[in-house]
Formats: structure tokens, sequence, C-alpha cells
């Protein structure tokens, strides 16, 4: 997972926001096999060459993903993954 730098030198990832999974949203671990992103709400972390996805799991299991932004375009077009407003998180 690539960290932004801020201009004072500190990593971190502050830019981010919500959305809402709703269906099918798939990610590969390398080579591994196909997983799903359970539906429900998620963090979006935009980096320079994807998107990473984070979310926590009803018994409170966290999980995280890169998504390339093409895939990301195709879900937010298919209304697989709905980003929040703007001003909601």
């Amino acid at each position: 997972m690539q960290q932004k730098t801020s201009p004072s030198g500190q990593s971190g990832q502050t830019d981010h926001h919500g959305a809402t999974l709703h269906g099918q949203v798939h990610y590969r671990e390398g080579d591994g096999p196909q997983l799903t992103i359970p539906a429900g709400r998620v963090e979006l972390y935009p980096a320079a060459d994807s998107v990473i996805v984070r979310w926590t799991t009803p018994d409170d299991s966290a999980g995280q993903a890169a998504l390339t932004h093409a895939q990301y375009q195709q879900y937010v077009q298919a209304g697989q993954i709905v980003p929040a407003r703007q001003g909601q998180r």
C-alpha cells in the first residue's frame, strides 16, 4: 500500500471518504483467488496508482484491498460502489 507524504514530510493517508458497497465487489491478493469485499460501509483512500478500500466486518475484523483506478470506476459506474456525497464520511 502506498502512503501519501505531506509537504512537511509526514506520511499517512488523510485524503479519504466514505462509500457504500452494493452487491459483489471483488479483489485479489497477489496471484491468489478472487475475494469479495463485504457489502456495506467502507472508507476509500485514493492513491497514485489505486484506490484502497478499508472495511470492518460484523465481528470487528478489519479488511483492506487495493483496486486499480479502472476497477474502481467500473464498480462506481455499475452502482456497486456508491461514494458518499461531498462533506459526508
